[in-house]
């Protein structure tokens, strides 16, 4: 296969459209990813991301777009559709593995997909699963399953991982553990994309993210463009122990730039706390509401996605 000009993404989609009968899972989305850089997909459950992935990965068709990978397009024969799954490192959502199989050996049969990749020793050692090579699967934690799975996308040598919710489920440790091999694959020049509902893990790993919400992409950039595009750094969380709360007082306060709602609390985006949170106070005491809980924090990816929709992550 002729290699594509440095000049052409990684990754390209235009207009892409995917349906399920009368659910349109993925509306018109554009993406271009560079080649070495790490990109996130961000949303909530049913916005789209896994949809979009498979698609990308050549492993069902959209119903409209177009799409290019390294260059070259998905359908133009089964040697070419080949060729191009050779270049690429893919870990699904859930990957399941024969319970039997000890990882050497399941190594050893997704190594044989490829003409050409790493071997199966040296994986082993990338995703620091040496000392349980000869261990079955059944006896492998949580981590270690996924750290596996990681190693089955990368026994190929890609040029470019797919990653569908790599960390859910895993304890902080292990995630932190597989941020590191990701982060490790990408300093050695390749391209990463992937899917997360943690903020935490976009604004780590992503150079930039695509905040998906119903199929449609409605944000763009590096996390902290993002993050700055609120126009404000602080956010003022609270809920009421009870009674209505008249919003629109809320919303002409000093220093607030919106409110809006994430799991039954009330979320108002600031300039600065001290200047903002003093007439919060004043103004729900004058309302005859009782604050429950109170709460400040600095902006974050979540705080982008519930300004831009009005809902949390969890609410969507």
């Amino acid at each position: 296969m002729i290699s594509p000009s440095p000049t052409t993404p990684a990754v390209r989609c235009t207009g892409l459209v995917k349906r399920y009968r009368d659910v349109v899972a993925v509306d018109g989305l554009d993406l271009e990813v560079p080649h070495g850089e790490c990109f996130g997909l961000l949303g909530p459950n049913g916005a789209g991301k896994t949809t979009t992935v498979e698609v990308l990965e050549g492993l069902i068709p959209a119903d409209a777009g177009e799409v290019e990978i390294l260059g070259c397009r998905w359908g133009r024969g089964r040697a070419a559709d080949r060729a191009i799954r050779e270049r690429l490192g893919i870990q699904l959502q859930e990957t399941r593995l024969p319970d039997k199989l000890t990882v050497r050996e399941t190594l050893r049969i997704f190594r044989s997909f490829h003409r050409e990749g790493r071997s199966v020793d040296e994986t082993i050692a990338t995703v620091e699963l040496e000392g349980k090579a000869d261990a079955r699967i059944d006896r492998l934690s949580g981590g270690q399953r996924q750290r596996l799975a990681l190693a089955c996308a990368l026994v190929g040598d890609p040029e470019i991982l797919f990653l569908d919710e790599p960390t859910t489920g895993l304890d902080p440790q292990a995630r932190l553990k597989l941020w590191e091999l990701v982060e490790r694959f990408k300093a050695g020049g390749g391209t990463v994309l992937l899917t997360t509902h943690y903020m935490e893990e976009a604004a780590r790993l992503c150079d930039r993210v695509a905040i998906l919400d119903l199929g449609r992409r409605i944000a763009l950039g590096t996390p902290q463009e993002l993050v700055a595009s609120l126009g404000a750094d602080q956010i003022l969380e609270f809920t009421a122990a009870g009674g209505a709360v008249a919003e629109e007082p809320l919303r002409r306060l000093p220093g607030v730039r919106n409110l809006a709602h994430r799991d039954g609390a009330y979320v108002l985006t600031v300039a600065r706390v001290v200047e903002s949170l003093p007439p919060l106070l004043q103004e729900l005491e004058r309302q005859g509401v009782e604050v429950e809980t109170l709460a400040t924090h600095a902006a974050t990816l979540e705080d982008v996605f519930v300004e831009l929709t009005g809902k949390g992550l969890r609410d969507a």
